[in-house]
C-alpha cells in the first residue's frame, strides 16, 4: 500500500489518492476492502484477460453480489458503464462508473476443477481454477465454499443468442483498457485473474492485470 500515485494511472483517477496499486499475477488472486465512495480500477494490461469477481458487504458478508438481482434490475444480462452491482437484498454494492470495453459477462460463472473435467476431459481435473483462487483468497476474510456465489467476469466475451444459447469466445478487450467501479458501501472484493487455458476467454494465455484502489480528493 502506498500514498504515492504511480505513473500511468488512468486519467479518470489521476487526481485521486492511491490507496493500493497491485499487479495480480497471471492465474493469481487478489482481494481487498473498498470503502464507500472510493474506487476500484482494473486494468487489462495485455488485453483479452478474463477477471472473475465476487463482491460482499464488508460488514455483513451474508449480503453479497447477486447476478439475478443485478440482471433483473437493469433489464440487461451484460454489464456496462452505469451498471449497478446489486446484492441478494437488492441493495447497491458498486457502480461501474467508467468502462473502456463496453460489455462484461455476469452469467458465464467461474471455472472449477469439476467444470473443467466435465467440459475438457478428466486430464484437466488437476488444473488450477478460479474456484481455488476464490477459496484461497476468501479464507483470508473468514469465507468458505458455502460463501461462493455467482460471479462477474470482467472483460470476458459471452455472446448470448436469441435462442438462449451462450458461448465463450475471443475477447473484445485490448492492452491497457480499464474499468472503474465506485463502492456504494464498504465492500470486500474477491478477484481471480482467471487461469483458464481451455477456452478463448483469455486467448488460452492468462496474463497479469493491475488493481488500483483510489479515493477522490474532493
Amino acid at each position: 500500500m502506498t500514498d504515492t500515485a504511480p505513473v500511468n494511472v488512468p486519467a479518470f483517477i489521476a487526481d485521486h489518492r492511491i490507496l493500493d496499486d497491485t499487479i495480480a499475477a497471471p492465474r493469481g488472486p487478489w482481494s481487498g476492502i473498498v470503502h464507500a465512495g472510493d474506487n476500484l480500477t482494473i486494468i487489462d494490461l495485455f488485453g483479452n484477460q478474463a477477471v472473475d469477481c465476487i463482491v460482499y458487504d464488508a460488514h455483513d458478508t451474508g449480503i453479497r453480489y447477486s447476478a439475478p438481482d443485478t440482471i433483473a434490475s437493469q433489464r440487461n444480462v451484460y454489464l456496462t458503464e452505469g451498471s449497478v452491482l446489486r446484492a441478494n437484498t437488492g441493495a447497491p454494492l458498486m457502480t461501474l462508473v467508467r468502462d473502456e470495453v463496453g460489455r462484461h459477462d455476469t452469467i458465464g460463472g467461474a471455472c472449477s476443477k469439476e467444470s473443467n473435467s466435465l467440459r475438457y476431459g478428466h486430464h484437466t481435473v488437476h488444473q488450477h481454477a478460479c474456484v481455488e483462487n476464490f477459496l484461497a483468497e476468501g479464507a483470508r476474510w473468514g469465507l468458505g465454499k458455502r460463501d461462493l456465489v455467482s460471479n462477474i467476469n470482467w472483460y470476458m466475451n459471452v455472446p448470448l443468442e436469441p435462442s438462449g444459447v451462450m458461448g465463450i469466445v475471443d475477447g473484445i478487450s485490448a492492452p491497457g483498457l480499464s474499468l472503474t467501479l465506485r463502492a456504494d458501501r464498504d465492500v470486500l472484493v474477491l478477484i481471480s485473474n482467471c487461469p483458464q487455458i481451455n477456452n478463448p476467454c483469455n486467448g488460452f494465455d492468462p496474463t497479469a492485470v493491475r488493481m488500483i484502489v483510489s479515493s477522490p480528493l474532493s
